[in-house]
C-alpha cells in the first residue's frame, strides 16, 4: 500500500440493513393500524346497520298500528253512520263531559267536605254548650247542698242534713247515705206504708205550719203531736233500735208533704213505696 494513503472503511451496508429493518418495521405498524382501523370502522357499521334495522321494523311497525287504527276508526265511524270527522268531534265532545263529570263531583265532594266540617264544628259547640249547662249545674248542686241544714230532732238527736224542698231531697238521694220515701198524707185516710212503718196524717194547721200524725212501727203506734214543718221527727224500730226521722216540708189545710229518712241498711219491704 502506498505511503500515505489511508485502507478505505466500508460502512454502507451496515446502514443499509438498518435501514431496511426500519421500513419493513414502519410498513408493519401501518398494516397494523389500519387493519384495526378497517375493522373498527366495520364494526361500527354493522351496529349502524343493524340500529337503522331496528329503526326501520319500529317505522313499519308504528306504521301498521297507525293505518290498523285507522282502520278501525273508519269501520267504527261506519258501523255508527258517522264520518271520521264527526267520530272525532264526538270522541272529543265525550271527553269534554267526562272533564266536566270529573270537575262536578270534585265540587260535590268538597260541599260534602266542607258540611260534614260544619257538623263537627256544631258538635263541638253542642259539646262546649253541654259542658257549660253541667257546670252550671254543678255550680247549682253546690249551692244547694249549702243550704240543706242540720237540726236536732224532737228526741234530741243530731239529725244529718235535712231537705226543706223536693229539689233537696233529689241532692239527698245523690249523696246515697240514707234511704228516703217521699209521701203526701191525706187528714182522715188510712195509714199509708213506707218501709217498715205506717205513717196516718191526724190534723193540720196551715197558719201555723203544725200537723200531727200518727207513726205505727213494731205493732205499736206513736203520735206525733204538733210538729213543725222542716223539724225533724224521730223514733226507733226494728230489733237493731233503727233511727228513722221524717220531715214536713209543706203543711196545707187536709195534707202534708215530706219524707220518710231511714237508715241504708234497714229492711226494704216488697211492697214498700220507694221514692
Amino acid at each position: 500500500m502506498p505511503e500515505g494513503n489511508e485502507a478505505p472503511v466500508y460502512h454502507s451496508e451496515t446502514h443499509s440493513n438498518a435501514g431496511k429493518w426500519i421500513l419493513i418495521a414502519l410498513a408493519i405498524a401501518y398494516v397494523a393500524g389500519s387493519s384495526y382501523l378497517l375493522f373498527d370502522q366495520h364494526s361500527k357499521l354493522e351496529k349502524i346497520t343493524q340500529d337503522q334495522s331496528a329503526n326501520q321494523k319500529q317505522v313499519a311497525d308504528i306504521s301498521k298500528r297507525m293505518q290498523s287504527a285507522e282502520a278501525d276508526a273508519e269501520t267504527l265511524a261506519q258501523q255508527l253512520g258517522m264520518t271520521k270527522k264527526e267520530l272525532a268531534a264526538r270522541a272529543e265532545d265525550l271527553q269534554r263531559q267526562q272533564r266536566a263529570s270529573v270537575a262536578r263531583l270534585a265540587e260535590e265532594q268538597k260541599k260534602e267536605l266542607n258540611a260534614v266540617a260544619g257538623e263537627v264544628g256544631n258538635v263541638k259547640t253542642d259539646v262546649g254548650g253541654v259542658k257549660t249547662d253541667l257546670g252550671v249545674t254543678k255550680a247549682s248542686l253546690e249551692e244547694t247542698k249549702a243550704q240543706l241544714q242540720r237540726a236536732v230532732g224532737d228526741l234530741g238527736v243530731q239529725s244529718g242534713l235535712i231537705a226543706n224542698t223536693r229539689g233537696d231531697l233529689e241532692l239527698l238521694k245523690h249523696k246515697g247515705d240514707r234511704q228516703y220515701y217521699e209521701f203526701t198524707l191525706l187528714k182522715g185516710a188510712q195509714p199509708q206504708a213506707f218501709s217498715t212503718v205506717a205513717l196516718q196524717l191526724r190534723k193540720t194547721d196551715a197558719k201555723k205550719g203544725k200537723y200531727t200524725l200518727n207513726v205505727t212501727a213494731d205493732d205499736r203506734t206513736i203520735e206525733k203531736k204538733d210538729k213543725n214543718a222542716s223539724e225533724p221527727v224521730q223514733f226507733y224500730t226494728g230489733r237493731d233500735h233503727m233511727l228513722y226521722e221524717l220531715v214536713v216540708w209543706s203543711v196545707d189545710k187536709n195534707k202534708i208533704t215530706g219524707y220518710l229518712s231511714t237508715p241504708k241498711n234497714a229492711p226494704i219491704p216488697v211492697s214498700a213505696t220507694h221514692q
